[in-house]
């Protein structure tokens, strides 16, 4: 499988770090896109959670999340963005495609309804407790291994 993780304005710089140690940890991530406000690996603060991560996996920055939809899309590749939608499936039960796009949103704002607009598939992990949702790096880790388990 080949996995391309899109990070879609994350404000944390911590959360951007430990996302990068998730990839590494699941094997099978081509690429991270760092998109908008989301930091570039240069910023100090996030090797902090990364611990060298970012020089396991490969990423790039891009100005806005659709640029790096736009590469995808011409190279054929699925987009399944990570939303509490109407019509996200929960991330469980789905038969993935042997190479896709996940698009993790804002801590605060979800993926922006443009990039929903861009996505193949809206997908979700359940919430059995009181909260809506659960922190950003968090679900990454819980969706990447799912998507590696053998």
């Amino acid at each position: 499988m080949k996995i391309h993780i899109v990070l879609d304005n994350i404000r944390s710089v911590f959360n951007v770090g430990s996302i990068f140690r998730s990839a590494d940890g699941a094997g099978s991530v081509e690429k991270i896109y760092l998109c908008g406000i989301t930091s570039d690996i240069d910023n100090p603060k996030l090797d902090k959670t990364a611990l060298g991560a970012t020089e396991m996996v490969d990423s790039e920055h891009y100005d806005t999340t659709e640029e790096a939809l736009e590469e995808l899309k011409k190279r054929n590749i699925p987009i399944y963005s990570v939303e509490l939608t109407d019509d996200a499936e929960n991330f469980q039960t789905i038969k993935y495609p042997n190479e896709l796009a996940i698009v993790f949103g804002h801590e605060k704002n979800g993926v922006d309804e443009s990039v929903l607009l861009h996505s193949d598939k809206r997908i979700m992990v359940p919430m059995r407790g009181k909260k809506e949702s659960l922190n950003v790096a968090n679900c990454a880790s819980i969706i990447l291994y799912e998507l590696t388990r053998e």
